[in-house]
């Protein structure tokens, strides 16, 4: 279950009074690409990959963490009864699927990281999983990003990018590039959209 389109602003808008600062601009931009990319595939219902999108870093609301925002984030939707968007929350961090490719600190209880390691194995992705896992690697605060300077970006603050998810979403672009028959960044109007 998802919340609307309307919903899911607000929720985010009440979210960033908790915690101001450009994580909510960079869910916009994110929320953005994955419209964008979703009516382009002509196979994704771009509402939901919009709402998605926006509500992938929602856990942020919760104040600075780094993984524990995904647990937050889970917690939270689940909550709210929004399964679709509980998922997001945990999967957009996760390209492989396990806790190994967390790039930032491990800033959870041991049943938070549990939640983590217990939701992921029980999941299975699908394609907007994949896609928010594609636009959250867009997506900065001031409009779309070329993917390789922001992991560039994500490898220089934190120290480590790990190479497997660097392909991970090498690969994420060409499949919905390919899906959407052209190039992502024309798709998402890189450069021209501003949040």
């Amino acid at each position: 279950m998802l919340p609307t389109r309307i919903q899911a602003e607000e929720i985010l808008k009440e979210a960033e009074k908790c915690n101001p600062g450009p994580w909510g601009n960079h869910s916009r931009v994110t929320a953005h690409c994955a419209e964008k990319i979703a009516q382009a595939s002509g196979s994704l219902d771009s509402d939901k990959a919009y709402i998605l999108g926006l509500l992938h870093d929602i856990g942020r609301k919760f104040g600075a963490r780094h993984l524990g925002h995904v647990s937050d984030g889970y917690s939270y939707m689940m909550s709210l009864g929004y399964d679709e968007a509980a998922q997001v929350c945990l999967t957009h961090s996760f390209n492989t699927q396990t806790i190994d490719d967390y790039i930032g600190k491990f800033d959870t209880t041991e049943e938070e990281l549990e939640l983590i390691r217990n939701a992921l194995e029980a999941l299975t992705m699908d394609e907007y999983d994949r896609l928010i896992q594609l636009c959250d690697s867009l997506a900065g605060a001031d409009g779309v990003l070329d993917i390789e300077e922001r992991m560039g970006d994500v490898k220089r603050r934190y120290g480590a990018f790990p190479q497997e998810k660097w392909d991970c979403n090498l690969k994420l672009k060409e499949y919905f590039e390919n899906k959407a028959g052209r190039d992502i960044y024309l798709v998402t109007e890189k450069d021209t959209f501003r949040p």
